[in-house]
Protein backbone atom coordinates (compact mmCIF):
# COMPACT_ATOMS: atom_id res chain seq x y z
CA UNK A 1 0.00 0.00 0.00
CA UNK A 2 1.03 3.35 -0.71
CA UNK A 3 -0.25 6.73 0.67
CA UNK A 4 -0.21 8.16 3.80
CA UNK A 5 -0.54 5.63 6.79
CA UNK A 6 -1.70 7.26 10.03
CA UNK A 7 -0.51 5.82 13.24
CA UNK A 8 -2.65 7.06 16.44
CA UNK A 9 -0.35 6.73 19.35
CA UNK A 10 2.85 6.92 17.21
CA UNK A 11 5.00 7.90 19.88
CA UNK A 12 5.27 4.73 21.39
CA UNK A 13 7.72 2.11 20.95
CA UNK A 14 5.38 0.17 17.74
CA UNK A 15 4.55 3.63 16.31
CA UNK A 16 8.24 4.59 16.22
CA UNK A 17 9.63 1.62 14.04
CA UNK A 18 6.25 1.75 12.01
CA UNK A 19 8.24 5.09 11.30
CA UNK A 20 11.45 4.17 11.01
CA UNK A 21 10.44 1.14 8.44
CA UNK A 22 7.95 3.27 6.04
CA UNK A 23 8.67 6.77 5.15
CA UNK A 24 4.55 6.78 4.59
CA UNK A 25 4.06 6.25 7.96
CA UNK A 26 2.52 9.42 9.87
CA UNK A 27 2.85 8.77 13.45
CA UNK A 28 1.29 11.29 16.00
CA UNK A 29 1.07 11.84 19.10
CA UNK A 30 -2.15 11.70 21.41
CA UNK A 31 -1.80 15.31 21.59
CA UNK A 32 -1.82 15.69 18.01
CA UNK A 33 -4.66 13.03 17.45
CA UNK A 34 -7.07 12.59 20.55
CA UNK A 35 -8.81 8.61 19.45
CA UNK A 36 -11.42 9.35 22.20
CA UNK A 37 -13.13 12.18 20.22
CA UNK A 38 -11.68 11.41 16.61
CA UNK A 39 -13.85 12.48 13.28
CA UNK A 40 -13.34 11.17 9.48
CA UNK A 41 -12.51 14.87 9.36
CA UNK A 42 -9.03 14.39 11.48
CA UNK A 43 -8.48 11.26 9.05
CA UNK A 44 -8.38 13.61 5.77
CA UNK A 45 -5.90 12.52 3.18
CA UNK A 46 -4.75 8.88 4.92
CA UNK A 47 -4.89 5.97 3.11
CA UNK A 48 -5.48 3.64 6.16
CA UNK A 49 -5.21 4.10 9.76
CA UNK A 50 -2.49 1.80 12.59
CA UNK A 51 -4.01 2.40 15.56
CA UNK A 52 -1.32 2.16 18.18
CA UNK A 53 -3.46 4.54 21.06
CA UNK A 54 -3.83 2.44 24.15
CA UNK A 55 -4.17 3.13 28.01
CA UNK A 56 -1.32 0.43 28.47
CA UNK A 57 -1.05 0.81 33.06
CA UNK A 58 -2.39 -2.21 33.70
CA UNK A 59 -2.44 -2.16 37.18
CA UNK A 60 -3.57 1.75 37.55
CA UNK A 61 -6.56 0.65 35.40
CA UNK A 62 -7.82 -0.91 38.01
CA UNK A 63 -9.39 1.99 39.42
CA UNK A 64 -8.75 3.78 36.33
CA UNK A 65 -10.94 2.16 34.07
CA UNK A 66 -13.21 4.64 33.19
CA UNK A 67 -10.59 6.28 31.26
CA UNK A 68 -8.63 2.96 30.10
CA UNK A 69 -12.39 2.39 28.37
CA UNK A 70 -12.33 5.68 26.66
CA UNK A 71 -9.30 4.86 24.96
CA UNK A 72 -8.50 1.17 24.58
CA UNK A 73 -12.65 0.64 23.51
CA UNK A 74 -13.86 4.20 22.60
CA UNK A 75 -11.49 5.72 20.44
CA UNK A 76 -11.21 2.62 18.64
CA UNK A 77 -14.48 2.71 17.90
CA UNK A 78 -14.77 6.19 16.20
CA UNK A 79 -11.33 5.33 14.56
CA UNK A 80 -12.99 2.36 13.12
CA UNK A 81 -16.28 4.37 11.99
CA UNK A 82 -14.62 7.10 10.90
CA UNK A 83 -12.09 4.81 8.36
CA UNK A 84 -15.68 2.60 7.23
CA UNK A 85 -16.73 6.01 6.20
CA UNK A 86 -13.78 7.22 4.26
CA UNK A 87 -13.34 3.80 2.68
CA UNK A 88 -10.08 3.06 4.17
CA UNK A 89 -8.60 0.66 6.23
CA UNK A 90 -7.89 0.07 9.93
CA UNK A 91 -5.88 -1.89 11.75
CA UNK A 92 -6.07 -2.10 15.40
CA UNK A 93 -3.59 -3.74 18.21
CA UNK A 94 -4.82 -5.60 20.73
CA UNK A 95 -3.33 -7.98 23.59
CA UNK A 96 -3.50 -11.29 25.01
CA UNK A 97 -4.66 -10.35 28.19
CA UNK A 98 -8.46 -10.49 26.36
CA UNK A 99 -7.95 -14.50 27.31
CA UNK A 100 -8.10 -15.87 30.89
CA UNK A 101 -4.58 -17.41 30.90
CA UNK A 102 -5.72 -20.57 31.95
CA UNK A 103 -5.02 -21.74 29.01
CA UNK A 104 -2.27 -24.90 28.51
CA UNK A 105 -1.96 -24.46 23.87
CA UNK A 106 -1.30 -21.38 21.81
CA UNK A 107 -4.84 -19.65 21.65
CA UNK A 108 -6.59 -19.57 18.45
CA UNK A 109 -8.54 -16.59 17.37
CA UNK A 110 -11.28 -18.77 17.32
CA UNK A 111 -10.82 -19.68 21.16
CA UNK A 112 -13.23 -18.32 24.00
CA UNK A 113 -11.84 -14.96 25.39
CA UNK A 114 -12.18 -14.26 29.05
CA UNK A 115 -10.06 -11.14 30.35
CA UNK A 116 -9.13 -11.01 34.30
CA UNK A 117 -8.67 -7.50 34.18
CA UNK A 118 -10.29 -4.21 33.83
CA UNK A 119 -7.29 -3.51 30.92
CA UNK A 120 -8.08 -7.20 29.22
CA UNK A 121 -12.05 -6.14 29.43
CA UNK A 122 -11.21 -2.80 27.99
CA UNK A 123 -9.31 -3.90 25.12
CA UNK A 124 -11.66 -6.63 24.00
CA UNK A 125 -14.50 -4.43 24.02
CA UNK A 126 -11.86 -2.19 21.47
CA UNK A 127 -11.73 -4.62 19.39
CA UNK A 128 -15.74 -5.69 19.48
CA UNK A 129 -16.23 -1.99 18.11
CA UNK A 130 -13.62 -2.11 15.58
CA UNK A 131 -14.55 -5.72 13.86
CA UNK A 132 -18.07 -4.51 14.19
CA UNK A 133 -17.21 -1.34 11.99
CA UNK A 134 -15.49 -3.89 9.80
CA UNK A 135 -11.63 -3.16 10.96
CA UNK A 136 -8.72 -5.51 11.13
CA UNK A 137 -7.40 -6.31 15.12
CA UNK A 138 -4.19 -7.89 15.78
CA UNK A 139 -3.74 -9.05 19.01
CA UNK A 140 -0.11 -9.58 20.04
CA UNK A 141 1.60 -10.02 22.92
CA UNK A 142 5.32 -8.91 25.32
CA UNK A 143 6.27 -6.47 23.21
CA UNK A 144 9.89 -4.84 23.42
CA UNK A 145 11.46 -1.89 21.06
CA UNK A 146 14.09 0.97 21.15
CA UNK A 147 10.84 3.75 21.84
CA UNK A 148 9.43 3.86 25.40
CA UNK A 149 9.72 1.45 28.11
CA UNK A 150 9.86 -2.20 28.43
CA UNK A 151 10.59 -5.89 30.47
CA UNK A 152 14.01 -5.75 28.20
CA UNK A 153 15.17 -2.60 29.17
CA UNK A 154 13.79 -3.06 32.74
CA UNK A 155 16.04 -5.98 32.74
CA UNK A 156 18.82 -3.81 31.19
CA UNK A 157 18.84 -1.25 33.95
CA UNK A 158 18.16 -3.69 36.84
CA UNK A 159 22.53 -5.69 35.82
CA UNK A 160 23.22 -2.58 36.26
CA UNK A 161 22.45 -1.87 39.61
CA UNK A 162 21.69 -4.82 41.48
CA UNK A 163 24.02 -8.19 42.12
CA UNK A 164 21.00 -10.55 41.80
CA UNK A 165 17.35 -10.11 39.81
CA UNK A 166 14.08 -12.09 40.94
CA UNK A 167 12.11 -12.82 37.94
CA UNK A 168 8.40 -14.86 37.94
CA UNK A 169 8.73 -18.21 36.53
CA UNK A 170 5.23 -19.41 36.47
CA UNK A 171 4.40 -16.99 33.35
CA UNK A 172 4.68 -17.90 29.99
CA UNK A 173 4.10 -15.76 26.50
CA UNK A 174 5.87 -14.83 23.58
CA UNK A 175 8.38 -11.77 23.45
CA UNK A 176 7.88 -9.60 20.52
CA UNK A 177 10.30 -7.41 19.18
CA UNK A 178 8.07 -4.07 18.18
CA UNK A 179 10.13 -3.51 14.68
CA UNK A 180 8.80 -7.49 13.75
CA UNK A 181 5.93 -6.74 14.58
CA UNK A 182 5.72 -3.20 13.13
CA UNK A 183 6.59 -5.15 9.72
CA UNK A 184 4.13 -7.76 9.71
CA UNK A 185 1.36 -5.07 10.09
CA UNK A 186 2.55 -2.67 7.55
CA UNK A 187 2.70 -6.58 5.47
CA UNK A 188 -0.92 -6.23 6.73
CA UNK A 189 -2.10 -3.43 5.39
CA UNK A 190 -0.76 -4.09 1.75
CA UNK A 191 -2.53 -7.35 1.44
CA UNK A 192 -6.02 -7.10 3.33
CA UNK A 193 -6.80 -10.20 4.00
CA UNK A 194 -10.31 -11.71 4.34
CA UNK A 195 -9.67 -12.78 8.02
CA UNK A 196 -10.05 -9.49 10.12
CA UNK A 197 -9.16 -10.97 13.75
CA UNK A 198 -5.42 -12.15 13.76
CA UNK A 199 -2.55 -12.68 16.22
CA UNK A 200 1.36 -12.00 15.45
CA UNK A 201 4.13 -12.34 18.15
CA UNK A 202 7.49 -13.67 18.28
CA UNK A 203 7.80 -17.02 17.76
CA UNK A 204 7.84 -19.74 20.17
CA UNK A 205 7.37 -19.29 23.92
CA UNK A 206 8.62 -18.72 27.24
CA UNK A 207 8.91 -17.71 30.46
CA UNK A 208 9.71 -14.30 32.02
CA UNK A 209 12.27 -15.45 34.29
CA UNK A 210 13.93 -17.42 31.09
CA UNK A 211 13.11 -14.26 28.63
CA UNK A 212 15.52 -11.97 31.65
CA UNK A 213 18.32 -14.43 31.43
CA UNK A 214 18.22 -14.30 27.52
CA UNK A 215 18.36 -10.52 27.97
CA UNK A 216 21.43 -10.72 30.38
CA UNK A 217 23.01 -13.23 27.97
CA UNK A 218 22.67 -11.03 25.21
CA UNK A 219 24.08 -7.71 27.01
CA UNK A 220 27.23 -9.60 27.84
CA UNK A 221 25.87 -9.89 31.78
CA UNK A 222 25.68 -13.53 33.84
CA UNK A 223 22.14 -14.97 33.63
CA UNK A 224 23.06 -16.96 36.64
CA UNK A 225 22.47 -13.61 38.28
CA UNK A 226 19.04 -13.80 37.35
CA UNK A 227 17.18 -16.17 40.08
CA UNK A 228 13.28 -17.59 39.72
CA UNK A 229 10.01 -16.67 41.65
CA UNK A 230 6.27 -17.15 41.75
CA UNK A 231 3.85 -14.97 40.35
CA UNK A 232 2.68 -14.70 44.49
CA UNK A 233 5.81 -13.49 45.31
CA UNK A 234 4.75 -10.18 43.60
CA UNK A 235 1.25 -9.26 44.15
CA UNK A 236 -0.13 -7.30 41.95
CA UNK A 237 -3.32 -5.24 41.84
CA UNK A 238 -4.45 -6.44 37.95
CA UNK A 239 -4.08 -10.52 37.34
CA UNK A 240 -1.57 -11.16 34.86
CA UNK A 241 -2.13 -14.18 32.38
CA UNK A 242 -0.59 -17.29 33.73
CA UNK A 243 -0.37 -18.59 29.83
CA UNK A 244 -0.70 -16.06 27.28
CA UNK A 245 0.42 -17.51 24.07
CA UNK A 246 -0.88 -16.92 21.12
CA UNK A 247 -1.38 -18.80 17.69
CA UNK A 248 -0.12 -17.83 14.42
CA UNK A 249 -2.19 -20.00 12.89
CA UNK A 250 -4.93 -17.42 11.27
CA UNK A 251 -2.17 -14.71 10.24
CA UNK A 252 -0.11 -17.67 8.11
CA UNK A 253 -3.28 -18.98 6.76
CA UNK A 254 -3.43 -15.21 5.66
CA UNK A 255 -0.26 -15.44 3.54
CA UNK A 256 1.51 -13.32 5.77
CA UNK A 257 5.21 -14.33 6.88
CA UNK A 258 5.31 -15.61 10.75
CA UNK A 259 7.34 -13.45 12.82
CA UNK A 260 10.74 -14.69 13.83
CA UNK A 261 11.27 -16.91 16.64
CA UNK A 262 11.90 -14.60 20.02
CA UNK A 263 14.85 -15.85 20.64
CA UNK A 264 16.64 -14.78 17.70
CA UNK A 265 14.85 -11.50 17.01
CA UNK A 266 16.28 -10.60 20.91
CA UNK A 267 19.42 -11.39 19.53
CA UNK A 268 18.68 -8.97 16.66
CA UNK A 269 17.28 -6.35 18.71
CA UNK A 270 20.43 -5.67 20.98
CA UNK A 271 22.78 -5.44 18.11
CA UNK A 272 20.68 -2.96 16.44
CA UNK A 273 20.51 -0.87 19.68
CA UNK A 274 17.56 -1.68 21.79
CA UNK A 275 19.58 -1.70 24.65
CA UNK A 276 23.58 -1.22 25.49
CA UNK A 277 25.96 -3.88 26.48
CA UNK A 278 26.55 -4.40 30.23
CA UNK A 279 28.96 -1.85 32.05
CA UNK A 280 32.50 -3.51 32.06
CA UNK A 281 31.28 -6.44 29.42
CA UNK A 282 32.96 -7.52 26.27
CA UNK A 283 31.32 -6.11 23.17
CA UNK A 284 28.84 -9.02 21.55
CA UNK A 285 30.59 -10.27 18.99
Amino acid sequence: MTGVILVPGGRGQLGHDLAALSSDVRALSSAELDVTKVTAADLAGATAVINCAAYTAVDAAETDEDRAFAVNAVGPGLLAEACASLGIPMIHVSTDYVFSGEGTRPYETSDAVGPKSAYGRTKLEGERRVLEAGGYVVRTSWVYGAGGSNFVKTMAALESSRPTVSVVDDQTGSPTWSRDLAAGLLELASVLPSQRLLHATGGGETTWFRFAQAVFSEIGADPARVLPCGTDEFPRPAPRPAYSVLSGAAWAAAGLRPLPHWRSALSEAVRAGVVAPSAGAAPLE
